[in-house]
């Protein structure tokens, strides 16, 4: 009788572990799989339409291409940070409010996955600060960022890379100090300070000779901020940076005017 006991219960665990077996093969199945190869055709198409930057039709379709990407590759790194770059663009030269507010909380949020997928690198860091600075500048939200966060990130990637993106970390943290009220640790004289250093690596960085003409200007220094700007009229734009070339310098004449009228 015993025997017969033994039998069925040992049936009985075949059974189910025959049933386990299906089922996590069945999940296994259902789970998707990850598709490193189309992930990085979906970066690099994205990578195409950001040079179109100039139409934000062609730049929002890049943004869902790198959306695509990090859905069949969520660790993929390059797709984390270029979307943290290209909302950063977004919000910063769209008219819709609510277009500009949900593209600063999209890049923040893809910055920050850029950071925990590699954090030893300076893209994350870089555009996540920069999405800070600009919510913080822009944006009807509040709380996104505080001056604190925008530092630390700048800083981590002068640690990592002090000329990435041409001293653009040093231009940052010189807006900062050139924007913020002294209160929160503005000082227009830092920002020249921050923003001259960048100039070892930031020759052809048209911003940078801008926003460092601005901080000239505002600490009476119009002769310095007259050379920056003749600097920015005299460049040869690089042929991937167009837009912000064509920005920076309608900006600069603007100045450039400002200055030689005395106002």
């Amino acid at each position: 009788m015993m025997t017969g006991y033994r039998y069925i219960i040992g049936a009985i665990l075949v059974c189910f572990l025959l049933l386990a077996t299906s089922c996590n093969e069945g999940l296994r199945e259902e789970s998707p799989a990850t598709d490193t190869a189309s992930a990085t055709t979906d970066v690099n198409s994205a990578d195409q339409l950001y040079a179109q930057r100039a139409d934000l039709t062609q730049l929002r379709r890049g943004i869902v291409s790198l959306r695509q990407a990090e859905t069949k590759d969520p660790g993929n790194y390059d797709a984390a940070w270029k979307l943290s770059k290209f909302d950063y663009y977004l919000a910063t030269h769209t008219d819709d409010s609510k277009e500009r507010d949900d593209a600063f909380k999209a890049g923040i949020d893809a910055g920050k996955t850029a950071v925990q997928l590699q954090n030893d690198k300076p893209d994350g860091h870089f555009w996540l600060g920069a999405n800070y600075g600009g919510a913080a500048e822009q944006s009807a939200i509040q709380g996104l960022a505080t001056v604190k966060d925008i530092q630390s990130e700048m800083e981590t990637v002068l640690r990592l890379d002090q000329g990435y993106q041409n001293g653009s970390a040093y231009m940052v943290l010189g807006l900062l100090y050139l924007n913020a009220p002294g209160i929160a640790g503005g000082d227009p004289k830092k920002a020249v300070e921050e923003m001259e250093q960048g100039l070892r690596f930031g020759e052809p960085n048209a911003f940078l000779h801008l926003h460092l003409a601005e901080a000239y200007k505002k600490v009476g220094r119009n002769d310095d901020a007259r050379r920056e700007l003749k600097k920015i009229l005299s460049m040869t734009p690089d042929p991937n940076y167009l837009p912000e070339y064509k920005e920076s310098s309608a900006a600069a004449q603007k100045l450039l005017d400002q200055i030689d009228h005395g106002s």
